[in-house]
Order: C-alpha cells, then sequence, then structure tokens
C-alpha cells in the first residue's frame, strides 16, 4: 500500500475544489525511485537493479465530456495550462513542467488511443535535481491517470515505455526507460531487477530490516549532460571496436582478454559498465538471500568503479560513501547513485543503524565539505496506480 498521508490527499482536494468548484472524482500516484546498483549500464543494455521510493507525484482529476484539458500544477503556485486534445498538441512556450504532461497525453494519442479531457490538479513530493526521477514519476503518474480513467489498452510497462518516449521526443531528455519502469511497475518491500534489453522485470525481495537511505550531497550536477553524452560516446566506441552490438554482448574476462584492442580511458568506461552489470545480478541474488556481507562489498565495488573508471564521482560524495562504509561495516551498503557529478548515495542498513548514520554525517559532512546534506529514510514501494481511501 502506498504511503499517501489523509493531509497530503486533503490539502490536493481543497486546491481543486477552490479552482474547479467540485471535489475529484479520483486519485491516482506514481513513485519516485531510486537505483541501488547499475549505474551507466541501462543505455548499454545492461541490468539495473532500482526501487520505487514512498515518494510520489499526487493526481486529483476528474474525466470531462469534452477534448479540453485542464491541469493546475501545485507545486508551482497553482500554474495553469489548458489545451485541446482536438488539436496538435505543441511544446508550453515558458511552463517546463507543462511539456512532461502535453507529451505523455499527445504520445498517447501517437498510439491511436481515444481519449478525453480531464480537469486535474498534480502535487508531488519527489525532491526535484536530485536524481530521484521526479520527472519520471511526473510521466507515469499521467500515463497511469489516463489508463485507468478512460480503460486503454495499456500495461504498466507501456505507461513506463509511452513516458519514456514523451520526455526523449517531446521534452528532448534522452533518457533510458529504468526510471518509468520502475515507477509504473515497482512494488512494496522488492527491488526491480530490469534487463535494459528485453525489459524483462524480476521483483526482488528486501529483507524488512534493512531501510533505503539516500543522502542528497546537494553538489549541482552541472557536468552531468556533457559528460553523459562523452561517456555514452565512449561505451559505443568499446563495442563498436570490440564488434558487438552493445556491451551487455561481452563478458568481463573476455573484455579483459580483449584489452590491448582500446584506447585506456575507453577500456576504463567499458571495464565499469560490463562489471557492473555483472555486479548488479550478483547483488539481486545477495539481496533476496538477505546476504548483507555480500550486497555490502558489491555496493563497494560499484561505487570505487565509478570514482576510477568511470571517473563520475565527486569528492563531497566520495567522503559521503566512506563515512558510511567505515560506519556500516559488512552489516550494509553505500554508494553513489545516480549519472554523477553530484547528487545522490544510496545506502541499505539495518533500521537499528540508521538514527547513528545521520548523525554521523551531519556532525562530520559539512564540516569538512561546507555542503549541508539532506537525508531521506525511504521503503521500497508500490508502483503506480490509483489511491483508495
Amino acid at each position: 500500500m502506498k504511503i499517501i498521508s489523509q493531509q497530503a490527499i486533503d490539502d490536493l482536494n481543497a486546491i481543486y475544489q477552490h479552482i474547479f468548484e467540485t471535489a475529484p472524482e479520483r486519485h491516482f500516484q506514481a513513485p519516485g525511485r531510486v537505483n541501488l546498483i547499475g549505474e551507466h549500464t541501462d543505455y548499454n543494455d545492461g541490468f539495473v537493479l532500482p526501487c520505487a521510493i514512498n515518494y510520489q507525484t499526487l493526481v486529483a482529476v476528474t474525466p470531462r465530456e469534452d477534448n479540453l484539458v485542464r491541469v493546475v500544477a501545485a507545486d508551482y503556485d497553482n500554474e495553469r495550462d489548458e489545451f485541446s486534445l482536438s488539436s496538435a498538441i505543441e511544446p508550453h512556450p515558458t511552463q517546463l513542467w507543462s511539456n512532461y504532461i502535453r507529451g505523455v497525453i499527445k504520445h498517447l494519442q501517437l498510439r491511436g488511443l481515444q481519449l478525453k479531457g480531464v480537469d486535474m490538479v498534480v502535487t508531488g513530493n519527489v525532491p526535484q535535481g536530485a536524481g530521484l526521477s521526479s520527472s519520471a514519476s511526473l510521466e507515469v503518474a499521467i500515463g497511469e491517470t489516463f489508463r485507468q480513467l478512460f480503460d486503454l489498452p495499456l500495461t504498466s510497462a507501456d505507461v513506463a515505455l509511452n513516458g519514456q518516449e514523451a520526455e526523449n521526443q517531446f521534452v528532448g531528455c534522452n533518457c533510458g526507460i529504468m526510471d518509468q519502469m520502475v515507477s509504473a511497475c515497482g512494488a512494496q518491500n522488492n527491488a526491480l531487477l530490469l534487463d535494459c534489453r528485453s525489459l524483462e522485470t524480476q521483483l526482488i525481495s528486501m529483507p524488512k530490516e534493512l531501510d533505503v537511505v539516500i543522502i542528497n550531497s546537494n553538489v549541482k550536477r552541472g557536468l552531468v549532460d556533457s559528460e553523459y553524452n562523452t561517456r555514452r560516446e565512449q561505451c559505443e566506441e568499446a563495442a563498436r571496436i570490440l564488434g558487438i552490438k552493445a556491451l551487455r554482448d561481452i563478458s568481463l574476462t573476455d573484455l579483459q582478454a580483449q584489452k590491448d584492442k582500446l584506447p585506456e580511458v575507453v577500456y576504463r568506461r567499458a571495464h565499469h559498465v560490463v562489471s557492473d552489470s555483472e555486479r548488479t545480478l550478483q547483488a539481486a541474488d545477495a539481496l533476496r538471500a538477505g546476504d548483507a556481507k555480500t550486497l555490502s562489498a558489491l555496493m563497494a565495488e560499484s561505487h570505487a568503479s565509478m570514482r576510477d573508471d568511470f571517473e563520475i564521482t565527486v569528492k563531497p560524495i566520495d567522503f559521503i560513501v566512506a563515512t558510511l562504509a567505515e560506519y556500516l561495516g559488512e552489516h550494509g551498503g553505500v554508494r553513489m547513485t545516480g549519472g554523477g557529478f553530484g547528487g545522490c548515495i544510496v545506502a541499505l542498513m539495518p533500521r537499528e543503524m540508521v538514527a547513528g548514520a545521520q548523525q554521523l554525517i551531519a556532525e562530520r559532512y559539512h564540516a569538512e565539505t561546507g555542503y549541508q546534506e539532506t537525508f531521506y529514510v525511504c521503503c521500497a514501494s508500490d508502483g503506480a496506480g490509483e489511491v483508495r481511501f
């Protein structure tokens, strides 16, 4: 069951009532996510292991009988957007948040689906700019809202793919499928092992005594776009030289045997991707078995690989990881998560160690780096769906 407070529902309903002068008929939600392990493996057709978290986008909605879409963004001072399904949907000239919604709806139409208009208010508590996929949460929430309101013949995976298409083609951000897929298909107390080539998913049960802790370094991720593109090009160069479709198609042993074929920096990029994809499968097994010792080692190896081979960490992130790794020992794991050059770390730790971890970082992080962390304690949560209360 999704953890949504009655206060959040009441606040959203009050805004809806004020603007539309009636109560909303239904409510839908879609969560943000954190990736536990498997970084920059998605666009190399590899494996990732994210989980949905109990921070979400929330939609209050009533279907209309005409083709008018009226939407209000509660988190942007009740900014409004209005457009017709009868006309070609174009990007909004000034409101970026509108484009995620417009894009999702347009791409539903491009699938030949019959839609009607809606009145809706959207809010959310997924931290923006922290690498927790607030945009994917919004895309999936809108897709799920339309799917259920109008009985569209879509699976949860279809809703995810539609959101990704909207972000790629309408918003103009070349994201992978991981974020939308786990937002759409996540499950309480489970991580989601995703094969980024076949899009096959497996739910991986998580030990109930382990909490998911996310710490935002609050280091602004200024280089992520240009460096992301560079890393992607280097991975594609490695695959091309090795004569394979993607780095998914070579084992770590075979890669090491062909090291001399690759420029040194290209080899290191490939080494991270291939090894992290293999670690992801091993981590899924460790998580399912409740093997914290193995999980701790795999997450440590993943972070070192991102730091040394892929070169996407920064010193404040490395400091948090080193500090928590020493504190947790073999009882939990910690690593950077996300695209890199700032952003967040993710840790899995026993519930009784969370308060100590928070105190430790509060005492040391700002004093060492000058940055102030933001600390989130999460649990693995359900994917998108209707909110019933």
